[in-house]
């Protein structure tokens, strides 16, 4: 019977060690799931940063050519003023029109080379609040001349 008792002190040792051991590789693993959440975070972060930088250069990139389109827009106008103005008579009530026309063409082509697209939104919006009724009376021509043009 001697084999079959136990030492006490010997288990609690032995059950004390394992009880530490557990404890320390529990930290470990606290502290390496820490690590590779804030590894985590920090490369979420990263590739956010990454991700904005890429939409800001895709926005400054389409507003660039947006303004470009605007410029050519605007030189198309003036050059369509100047070859009104050179084939139409300049004397009479056509001549009067036709210049009339061709001025008009010619301010608003420098307009749109001279403003950038946040300009000309600002003067838009100064518009439509200072003329909401004729406004809304263009956007519904405009609307309905698409409609009919798309319809087709």
């Amino acid at each position: 019977m001697a084999g079959s008792t136990r030492n006490p002190g010997n288990i609690r040792d032995k059950a004390e060690g394992a009880a530490q051991h557990a404890s320390q590789a529990a930290g470990d693993m606290k502290d390496a799931a820490r690590e590779a959440a804030s590894n985590l975070g920090q490369r979420a972060g990263e590739v956010a940063s990454n991700l904005g930088e890429k939409a800001q250069n895709l926005a400054s990139t389409a507003a660039d050519r947006a303004e470009d389109a605007m410029a050519s827009v605007g030189q198309g106008i003036s050059s369509l003023a100047g070859r009104l103005r050179e084939s139409v008579p300049q004397e009479g009530m056509i001549g009067t029109a036709a210049g009339s026309v061709a001025g008009t063409l010619e301010a608003g082509g420098r307009y749109l080379q001279e403003h950038d697209i946040n300009d000309i939104g600002q003067d838009l919006s100064r518009l439509v609040r200072q003329y909401p009724i004729a406004s809304l009376c263009a956007v519904f021509g405009i609307g309905f001349m698409l409609g009919k043009t798309l319809g087709r």
